[in-house]
């Protein structure tokens, strides 16, 4: 026992708190920027109807092109971790430059989309046309920023690989704070600037036009570019990253650099990609149950969504771990981080799931007064708190495979897990019913779907990171 003891001060506890440190702040940056989208939909909400449904709509195509680019750019982060790892500091600047033109061409691309593929998009949407009209206007101001976010996310992978997680969360609230005053000066122009501070302010000031939906999406790209030279001047100045000098000369595109970052980054992407159109079928799915069901819905969502940022960022700081471990080529070592973390996850878990059961009314009630909404989604709450235990595993176990830079069969078991057991088989249930012997299910089952779904992503997550990780 006390030989038990000391192997686990010795190994498990150092690595649990490095692990924990490395995680905080990356949970605190994941929070701080989905802040900014609730920012976006509660100002352009009390401006009117039409702006808030614009924003709506357009950060339902924004979103997910950016969280493709951010899950390919997270490529980077177990390349940068496996050179630091192994103390090759000289390959980590030419890889960093590497991530920054592959943004770069992202970020580029994604605003061609955006300028040019929205409208066609909303007419097939059936999307009213006042709406469609400044939903476009919002979205070719945010066009803007996404080369921003792009080169900000890139430069966070690089300082995540680097056990540097703090300035993302500092640089994502720096984001936050210019995102909410931009957003009061251009959504409501001068009358809000009145309304705030008084008559007092410049007359110049007061004659700022409101531009509703248009405005947040300018104060959008503003904050965007203000996160990525913000993060390149840390960068820049930091002492962490004194050793690696990303700045002193730029290194240009080199194929064999680009193709490892998309080799372990675009699985990534994708498997980002489709966890996040499966909650958008389900969305368009139920939609025709009723405002009841549709409300119920979003509510469990928003508040088992915030709950997931926990084992979300436990997964990227795993990453971060096992990448560095492997790059000293410690093998057996790698292993024990891996499969540690697994272990921290299904405590967060049980933590989450308790929080869910027993803070579920008192949330509910804040979000809605309309009884029938607060006991469907206390219903679905309730199936939420189960999957916790599967969600925890799965982006766990694909976190340390990550490390692993073992990406393409992630990819491969998220997107049948997801789309084929979770929405196929949720679809299935919520609107078929299985014969005779159970009827339609309704909105429980497709929540039931997601927990078949996530199960099997996290026994095949961890089939493989078993297989793999006892290969040296």
């Amino acid at each position: 026992m006390g030989d038990f003891t000391r192997h686990v001060k010795s190994v498990y506890w150092p690595e649990t708190r490095a692990l924990i440190f490395l995680a905080l702040p990356i949970c605190g940056a994941q929070l701080a920027q989905a802040g900014m989208s609730v920012v976006d939909v509660m100002m352009t909400g009390r401006h009117n109807a039409t702006s808030l449904a614009a924003v709506s709509v357009g950060s339902s195509l924004w979103m997910p092109l950016m969280l493709f680019m951010t899950g390919t750019l997270m490529g980077l982060t177990p390349i940068v971790a496996h050179l630091l790892g192994g103390q090759r500091q000289t390959a980590i600047r030419p890889a960093v430059h590497q991530g920054l033109w592959v943004a770069l061409l992202l970020g580029i691309v994604a605003a061609l989309l955006l300028w040019s593929a929205v409208m066609p998009i909303f007419e097939l949407m059936d999307v009213p046309p006042a709406v469609a009209r400044e939903s476009a206007a919002y979205l070719s101001a945010v066009a803007f920023g996404m080369p921003g976010i792009a080169l900000f996310q890139a430069l966070r992978a690089f300082s995540d690989g680097m056990n540097h997680s703090r300035p993302a969360l500092w640089i994502s609230l720096v984001g936050l704070s210019v995102n909410i005053p931009a957003n009061y000066v251009l959504i409501y122009g001068g009358d809000g600037l009145v309304e705030l501070f008084g008559t007092w302010i410049p007359g110049t000031l007061q004659q700022i036009p409101a531009l509703g939906a248009f405005g947040c999406g300018i104060a959008t790209a503003f904050s965007m570019w203000t996160m990525a030279l913000a993060m390149a001047y840390y960068t820049r100045h930091g002492r962490t990253y004194k050793s690696v000098a990303i700045w002193q000369g730029l290194t240009l595109p080199q194929w064999a650099g680009i193709r490892e970052l998309i080799v372990v980054g675009v699985p990534i992407g994708v498997a980002i990609f489709v966890e996040v159109t499966l909650f958008t079928f389900i969305a368009l799915f139920i939609a025709s149950f009723g405002e009841v069901t549709v409300g119920a819905h979003q509510i469990a969502l928003s508040f088992t969504t915030i709950l997931f940022m926990l084992p979300m960022s436990l997964s990227m700081a795993l990453t971060v771990r096992v990448g560095n471990t492997l790059g000293q080529q410690r093998w057996a070592l790698a292993r024990k981080v891996a499969w540690n973390g697994v272990i921290i996850s299904v405590i967060i878990a049980v933590i989450n799931s308790t929080l869910l059961w027993f803070t579920a009314v008192p949330v509910i009630s804040l979000y809605t007064s309309n009884s029938e909404i607060q006991a469907l989604a206390l219903s679905i709450i309730a199936l939420a708190a189960i999957f916790q235990l599967s969600d925890s595993l799965q982006v766990t176990l694909a976190g340390a495979l990550r490390g692993y830079k073992d990406t393409r069969i992630v990819m491969v078991i998220t997107v049948l897990s997801y789309w084929i057991v979770g929405l196929g088989g949720g679809h299935w249930l919520g609107s078929q019913g299985i014969g005779d012997m159970v009827p339609p299910l309704g909105v429980h089952g497709y929540w039931i779907g997601l927990i078949a779904g996530l199960s099997t992503a996290a026994l095949l997550l961890g089939w493989r990171l078993q297989h793999i990780s006892t290969q040296e």
